[in-house]
Order: C-alpha cells, then structure tokens, then sequence
C-alpha cells in the first residue's frame, strides 16, 4: 500500500445507513491503529438505521448517533482502499489502490438475528482486513 500515514478505508454501500455505518464503527473500534475508517453512500436516507443504532450500542457499546452520520461518497477523503458492502446493484466506481466486496445482504427490516449476524460477519471481515493492512 503506497500512502502517507495510515491507509483511508471507505465501507460503501448505497444508502449510508447500516452495513457501511456499522464497518465504520467497528473499523475505528477495532482497527485505527493500522487504518482510518470511513463510510460513504451513493445516495443518503435521513438517518441511520435504529435497529444498527441499537444493536450496536448493545453489543459494542458504540453510540452511532453520536459519532457518525450519513455522507456521500463526496463527503469523505479520497480512499486508499474501498469496501463495498454488498452492491445489490452495480458498485460505483470508486478510486482506490485496492477494492473489495464483501458481499452482504442488507439486514434492514430482518429480524434482531439477522443484524446480529451481519454484525459479527463485518466484525469478522474487519479483523482479517487488519491483518492484511498490517
């Protein structure tokens, strides 16, 4: 990875308002000491979703409300390495040294299971993230 400093890592996903704001979290979490770690959509709702707010909160003890809100991929600094959530549509080009896509569905409206799991796949995907960039 060529760049100054630690590498930019942007999550995207379309709206900002789960899956890429809950890899922010857990990247600043469980990652800053080897990237910094931004998310990024390519259209915003108004909110992020409460049912990540809560989840989060409850299981890692994170505020989302707090700490992040909704942005466009215009809003944050160029990346060095982007991760695309799950593109249930075609993923939008994004500049990078490095991309992937880490192929999750959108728990949005599934049950407390279903965000729970995609919590622990992004958790999970995080750590193996940080080994590589390491």
């Amino acid at each position: 990875m060529n760049c100054e400093g630690k590498p930019k890592v942007a999550f995207v996903c379309v709206h900002n308002s789960c899956r890429s704001q809950i890899a922010e979290a857990l990247g600043k979490k469980l990652a800053s000491d080897v990237f910094d770690s931004y998310s990024a959509g390519t259209a915003l709702k108004d909110h992020i979703n409460p049912d990540a707010v809560r989840l989060m909160k409850q299981v890692h003890g994170i505020d989302m409300e707090l700490t992040q809100h909704n942005k466009l991929l215009s809003d944050i600094p160029a990346p060095d390495v982007v991760i695309f959530m799950g593109c249930n549509v075609s993923c939008p080009d994004v500049p990078s040294q490095y991309a992937e896509n880490w192929g999750l569905d959108d728990p949005s409206g599934q049950s407390d299971e279903v965000f729970l799991e995609t919590i622990r796949q992004i958790e999970q995907k995080m750590l193996q993230l940080k080994a590589r960039l390491s």
